[in-house]
């Protein structure tokens, strides 16, 4: 055998098995969505009054013919809440994945920034005295506030990263201590509350679904649809960075920039997400891990499978919310609570590092 022989069936094997990869990855890929369209559909059916799959679908695709209760429930009530898991699902579990490989920390969520924080304080500050920083109607006062107190500290985040040329070991420096201090100024805030405020922080600090509206869920939608192609323009780029900042330099990747530029649409995914539903927690953690660990970290496929993920995980707790406790809703953020910390303590538990 010759060696031009010997080296064309070397190129042909590794062909196929990057070939086999790459179906590997579509697959998971199509049984996630497979899976979300399944959960979604129950959503639906599940709540005070069941439906049956067949009702559902009817009214989905037939909606001018169905019967108008059974809309009202559908497009109304449920819909809305249904889709808005899906897309915060899908939200924070970008932002988790992108701010787990910009700052190279496999324990990074969306609220390493303090982001969470900074919308807490900003909602509490709604809830307590009642008014807004910015002029808008009363159903939009805390979800405003919180939205600009979060966007505001990512932008402060932004420009102090910035200054210091976009270092990791920075953004987490100053993720963390702001959210020392929002944390703080919202307890205080919790400790001067009225009782009815009180109860209001509380369901807050839970996270719901349960308000979600046509309104907000376009929102919400804009704002996914319009950063998470930016996202995969760069993938190859995001992915570099996994190698390592010197390695990523030598291959032409401007490693500072796209660092920031990663870092901003992130809190703005996140910043928008949280200010509508309150404070979710471990989707953005367990949803990248979850999609690494069938896809790797190629990010032409790691952001489309941790998408699909973080919207599978929402939408199973939100159905849960709703059928582990007949005649109550739960709120979502107990439900992804309970799922995350076992979670949490399994990776803890398998990387020898920590």
């Amino acid at each position: 055998m010759t060696n031009e022989t010997t080296q064309a069936k070397k190129t042909f094997n590794t062909r196929e098995l990057y070939n086999k990869i790459i179906r590997k990855r579509i697959y998971f890929i199509i049984c996630s969505l497979m899976i979300l369209l399944s959960f979604f559909t129950i959503d639906i059916m599940t709540g005070a009054s069941l439906l049956s799959i067949k009702e559902v679908l009817y009214t989905i695709f037939f909606s001018s013919s169905s019967d108008y209760q059974t809309y009202v429930i559908v497009w109304i009530m449920r819909m809305p809440v249904a889709v808005m898991a899906v897309i915060v699902g899908a939200s924070l579990s970008v932002a988790g994945a992108e701010m787990q490989t910009i700052l190279d920390n496999p324990m990074a969520t969306p609220y390493t920034l303090g982001i969470s924080s900074a919308a807490s304080f900003g909602a509490y500050l709604a809830i307590v005295i009642g008014k807004g920083i910015i002029p808008v109607r009363e159903d939009l006062i805390i979800p405003i506030n919180a939205f600009v107190f979060s966007l505001a500290l990512s932008l402060l985040i932004y420009f102090i990263a910035r200054v210091k040329k976009g270092t990791s070991e920075t953004i987490i420096l100053a993720g963390i201590s702001f959210s020392f201090l929002f944390s703080s100024l919202a307890s205080i805030l919790n400790y001067i509350a009225t009782e009815e405020s009180r109860q209001k922080i509380i369901m807050w600090s839970y996270g719901s679904l349960s308000a979600s509206k046509w309104s907000t869920v376009i929102i919400v939608f804009i704002v996914f649809i319009v950063t998470v192609p930016l996202l995969l323009v760069d993938s190859w780029k995001i992915t570099s960075l996994k190698l390592g900042d010197s390695k990523a330099k030598s291959l032409g990747v401007n490693v500072e920039r796209i660092r920031l530029k990663v870092l901003v649409i992130v809190s703005l995914i996140a910043a928008t997400s949280v200010c509508f539903v309150g404070t979710i927690g471990f989707i953005g953690l367990a949803g990248p891990h979850i999609a690494r660990s069938f896809v790797g970290e190629d990010h032409r496929y790691f952001i489309p499978c941790s998408a699909l993920i973080g919207a599978c995980i929402l939408s199973i707790s939100s159905v849960l919310s709703k059928v582990l406790v007949p005649g109550a809703i739960i709120d979502v953020g107990l439900i992804t609570a309970i799922i995350g910390m076992p979670f949490l303590l399994s990776i803890v538990l398998r990387r020898k590092n920590y």
